[in-house]
């Protein structure tokens, strides 16, 4: 548990690093308990655990810490559902939790790209951390990129 001010307690001293240490244009992995965490990052991305919490309460944290990138159309990817849960309109209420937390944070309307099922896999091979969580909703998973931060105005 992390005990400082202004750091939300739902985020381990492990994920806090990573966020601290991921630089502009790097991407996190925030999996439900479905994804292949381990086996992903076995390709090179970090594997952070975050067993037993589910992403949106995980997203509301990082949100508070985690610039999004403004140099890329959409700097928030989800992944598609499959065709065939398509056919069967799979509805996936995760998502617009996810939009809410996301915008909110912003505070304005952020792009969300949706990438196909192994293509979303493979540019999870590329990100700088998985965090594994106990998400159990479908298609729960989500990447994010981090963007910069302004420079403060100086003082008079």
């Amino acid at each position: 548990m992390v005990v400082l001010k202004t750091i939300p307690r739902i985020l381990s001293p492990e994920l806090l690093t990573v966020l601290a240490r991921m630089g502009h244009g790097d991407e996190i992995v925030l999996a439900d308990a479905n994804f292949p965490s381990a086996s992903v990052s076995k390709c090179g991305p970090e594997l952070i655990r975050a067993d037993g919490h589910g992403i949106p309460s995980l997203l509301k944290g990082v949100m508070q810490l985690l610039p999004l990138d403004t140099y890329t159309a959409a700097p928030v990817l989800l992944m598609d559902l499959v065709p065939s849960d398509k056919m069967k309109a799979l509805k996936t209420p995760v998502w617009d939790e996810y939009k809410k937390i996301i915008n909110q944070a912003e505070g304005k309307i952020i792009e969300i790209e949706l990438l196909e099922r192994f293509a979303f896999y493979e540019r999870a091979k590329n990100a700088f951390a998985v965090v594994a969580t106990g998400e159990g909703a479908l298609y729960g998973n989500i990447i994010l990129k981090k963007g910069v931060l302004a420079p403060e105005a100086k003082e008079n």
